[in-house]
């Protein structure tokens, strides 16, 4: 009788298991969320309304701030694309996933046009695509756990999907195929929308969570605007050259409300978590059609500030936060908001986690040459190593790459412009900030 009595709880107890089981499997109250990533070209992180221009309208990006946590201290550890935008779907720093510079070094007596026909060039950047691959990416650890994804805009790393891990990409990556940094990707948000709307339908349809990498190559040159947007700015500025710049940073907000109101008519506003940032700075000289000193390509705030916004209504309270925060948390932050967690070898914080924030005191960043010196090497392309650390901000120049170069230090509280090397006056603050910065990384050791 007690074995036929135990049998019997037996069977009533997997039974039961079996019935919460298949409920659990059938039911997720907490359905992971979509992850999308808004992520601007060749912008300031003073060319926004809400970072306080007086003359550029950016309505879309306003509201989106006012929605979101706001780290208007954010920053990209190198001010230039392809280098920034391996950080952002990586979590590592350039000289760790080894996607230091845009292009391999020119081969003798060739430009950029011409070296794209030579045989020992495109076998170098076959090597960069390769020496990409050996980091994860966020598509690629997003697929085991049930996410599509999608690629357009900016994208360097050879085919999205093969190499980039992304389940459907705009960006084919033959570099014989006029494939550089987008090729047709590169047409997305200039010349509409659709391939995101399709993906995002096709996605919700499906039932599947999805991530978004949507990169325009906007406000990036060609300053080309609509001819309604510049007639805005003409009569607000001498400059041409400035007035089509602030008309592309407009028209590029359009494009995120494009976005972000399909998003909204799809129901997919309370589980979606926008992110937004950019890759890199501008700030446009006046008298040319080309970057100022100060800004892209540089060590400066002008190229490595950027504010970073994070948007999850439910999840995430509104607010704007006084602490530093960089493109190197984007991926921890998304691996925590899915349940995933992330590697120690990740150098960036979860931007949720108020109290790991809070106690952050110091960024560091790097800068390396446009072309490579040695695609293997990292500290060979190396021209700048910057660390801030409370208001404090230290460069120092990587000899001998960089002839000439002096140490220097701004007061970034009082000198957000960074006019005023106060290096000469404070050797002993260079000297603890250099201590921290060599502690960080030391080429060569």
């Amino acid at each position: 009788m007690l074995g036929s009595r135990f049998l019997g709880l037996v069977a009533w107890a997997v039974a039961g298991w079996l019935s919460f089981a298949a409920t659990s499997a059938a039911v997720d109250p907490q359905p992971r969320p979509n992850i999308v990533f808004l992520i601007g070209d060749d912008q300031s992180w003073k060319d926004y309304g809400f970072m306080g221009h007086p003359f550029i309208q950016t309505p879309h990006l306003d509201k989106l701030a006012s929605e979101s946590l706001v780290f208007p201290q954010g920053y990209v550890p190198t001010s230039l694309c392809r280098a920034s935008l391996a950080t952002m779907i990586t979590g590592l720093y350039p000289h760790q996933h080894k996607i230091t510079s845009n292009d391999p070094p020119l081969p003798p007596g060739k430009n950029g046009a011409t070296a794209m026909q030579d045989e020992g060039y495109l076998r170098m950047r076959a090597e960069m695509v390769a020496e990409f691959n050996k980091s994860p990416t966020l598509p690629k650890l997003l697929t085991p756990v049930g996410y599509v994804s999608h690629q357009s805009g900016k994208w360097w790393e050879g085919n999205a999907c093969r190499c980039g891990g992304f389940t459907e990409a705009m960006t084919i990556g033959d570099p014989r195929r006029g494939g550089r940094h987008g090729d047709v990707g590169l047409t997305i948000g200039r010349q509409g929308l659709q391939p995101v709307f399709t993906f995002i339908d096709e996605s919700r349809k499906a039932g599947k969570p999805f991530y978004l990498w949507y990169a325009p190559i906007m406000p990036h040159q060609p300053h080309n605007p609509p001819e309604r947007l510049l007639k805005k700015y003409r009569d607000k500025t001498p400059s041409v050259h400035v007035a089509k710049y602030w008309a592309m940073c407009e028209w590029f907000d359009e494009t995120i409300g494009e976005v972000l109101a399909h998003l909204d008519k799809r129901g997919l506003r309370q589980n979606t978590l926008v992110v937004y940032l950019h890759d890199n700075g501008w700030i446009q000289d006046p008298n040319a059609p080309k970057y100022a000193p100060k800004s892209k390509r540089s060590p400066y705030d002008g190229g490595t500030r950027t504010p970073i916004m994070i948007r999850w209504p439910g999840h995430i309270t509104p607010a704007r936060s006084d602490h530093f925060a960089t493109s190197l948390d984007l991926l921890p932050t998304v691996l925590t908001a899915i349940g995933k967690k992330p590697t120690p070898d990740l150098p960036g914080l979860n931007l949720l986690d108020t109290q790991a924030v809070g106690k952050r005191d110091t960024v560091y960043g790097e800068i390396f040459e446009h072309n490579a010196v040695d695609i293997h090497d990292p500290a060979a392309n190396l021209q700048y190593r910057w660390v801030i650390h409370g208001h404090w901000k230290l460069i120092v120049p990587q000899a001998p790459n960089v002839q000439n170069g002096s140490v220097e230090l701004y007061d970034l509280a009082q000198d957000p412009d960074e006019t005023r090397n106060l290096a000469a006056a404070h050797p002993d603050r260079v000297a603890a900030l250099r201590k921290r910065l060599d502690a960080w990384w030391s080429p060569g050791k």
